[in-house]
């Protein structure tokens, strides 16, 4: 059917005509009918589509666009074969304005809804590049029925590869070092992995760059220590890609969507690379985390800095600090740097970051968040600001009390879940810290992610 009427029984394959007038934070399209919330991944806010009704929940109902009856005038062509079925971009329909709206208005949502926060939400700051600005992918590797070698991205919600080898956010000449590989991996008579049958070898192929060094890395991520044909293989990338300076092999034989085991075997060149974040030098190890998009990076830091007001004359403590950057960065303007990060090889990257750069009022310790508040606490150990970035998770009501007791000036929290950051911040308004500031910071253009800086103070 065309045509629904007002209080008609919703059911599955009825077809209506249906504005959208919102996004879920998946980057669903959103519209009612009657009283009940219909979801349609690819539409864009304002268009009236034609939807096809797929499941019908009690509450809610799914469809998809079977015609796009009149467009939003935020609609745009899509210009990824891949959209719609890889799980990584889901804005590529709509302008990036209207991306940035929405996404700034999600944080209002939370702060409003979850946090019952009323203080204003900073405009929205964003890279200047929405393409070709991530440094790091990781290609799952798998076959088709026919045998056919699918490298791209999981879709949606699963583990089924689709192929994706020139993805629009990554850079270009990573397509060149994938087919590299699959030549190889083809010639060398190396098997794809089969998660199902838990057989095979080649499991993924992981890429990073060094933006402002040029340097590149390939990690091939393999259930066997054994490379054949290796000095071909090292060969015909040097012959792809002039800037390698690192070939690393990751042996994952677990069980385990996790990606990287902890076993890295350098093949040829350094095992490392480095690159350069608001003018400090950074070495990256397949291990390492460092940010996907530097030059969001830089944006989101310098607001971070901004909110620490550091005048030089305190100790400012990074609870899951990483490998150091967001600390680091801020050192120059600090009297000391104390960072906590419960991953030992990330401390371990940390302390030759800041010894790389020639930082000495810097100072790296593994424990976690929680534990480690709570002992410098009880050590009398004066704290003048607290940065936060927590996993997506956000913190423990354990490390926010730690957090309190120490009495900081200022407390910086940085996170890529406005929701869980809502959360947080309402129960350190509890124990006395307001939310002062809000600015959303859009380090992944073209996706649902947006990372939020907030300033915390008594």
């Amino acid at each position: 059917m065309s045509r629904k009427q007002k209080n008609a029984v919703l059911k599955k394959n009825d077809e209506i005509s249906l504005e959208i007038t919102a996004l879920t934070s998946q980057g669903s399209g959103v519209g009612r009918f009657d009283s009940m919330a219909v979801f349609v991944e690819g539409a864009a806010p304002g268009d009236i589509i034609l939807a096809h009704i797929i499941l019908v929940k009690s509450r809610y109902a799914v469809g998809i666009i079977k015609k796009v009856l009149k467009p939003s005038k935020h609609r745009i062509p899509c210009d990824c074969g891949a959209f719609g079925s890889c799980g990584g971009c889901s804005y590529r329909h709509i302008s990036y304005e209207e991306e940035l709206s929405e996404k700034r208005q999600r944080v209002v949502d939370a702060f409003e809804r979850i946090g019952s926060i009323n203080t204003p939400v900073g405009e929205i700051l964003h890279s200047k590049h929405t393409e070709r600005y991530r440094n790091k992918a990781q290609y799952p590797v798998a076959l088709t029925s026919q045998g056919k070698t699918l490298i791209g991205f999981y879709a949606k919600k699963s583990h089924r590869v689709v192929d994706c080898r020139d993805c629009l956010l990554q850079p270009a000449e990573f397509e060149g070092i994938l087919r590299v590989v699959e030549r190889w991996a083809a010639l060398a008579g190396v098997t794809v992995y089969d998660e199902e049958k838990k057989r095979g070898v080649l499991r993924h192929i992981y890429i990073r760059k060094g933006f402002k060094t040029g340097q590149v890395m390939l990690c091939l991520v393999m259930t066997s220590r054994l490379v054949p044909k290796q000095e071909q293989l090292v060969e015909a990338l040097l012959n792809e890609n002039k800037n390698i300076r690192s070939i690393v092999l990751n042996v994952n034989q677990a069980d385990t969507n996790v990606i990287l085991s902890q076993e890295c075997i350098t093949l040829w060149g350094a095992p490392y690379i480095e690159d350069e974040l608001c003018s400090l030098r950074f070495r990256i190890s397949p291990l390492s985390f460092f940010q996907v998009n530097p030059e969001g990076a830089e944006i989101l830091y310098k607001k971070a800095a901004e909110y620490a007001g550091l005048a030089g004359n305190e100790v400012l403590l990074d609870l899951y600090c990483g490998t150091g950057t967001i600390g680091l960065s801020m050192a120059k303007n600090a009297k000391k740097v104390i960072g906590v990060e419960i991953i030992a090889q990330a401390i371990e990257n940390a302390k030759e970051n800041a010894k790389l750069n020639g930082i000495e009022n810097a100072e790296f310790f593994c424990d976690d968040a929680s534990g480690a508040a709570k002992r410098l606490s009880e050590s009398g150990t004066k704290i003048d600001v607290i940065v936060l970035d927590p996993p997506r998770k956000g913190c423990s009501r354990d490390v926010i009390e730690a957090a309190v007791k120490m009495n900081p000036k200022r407390i910086v929290y940085v996170s890529c879940d406005s929701a869980t950051l809502a959360r947080d911040c309402a129960v350190f308004s509890e124990l006395g810290y307001k939310t002062s500031a809000i600015t959303p910071v859009d380090m992944f253009p073209r996706t649902v992610h947006v990372e939020c800086v907030v300033k915390l103070v008594k």
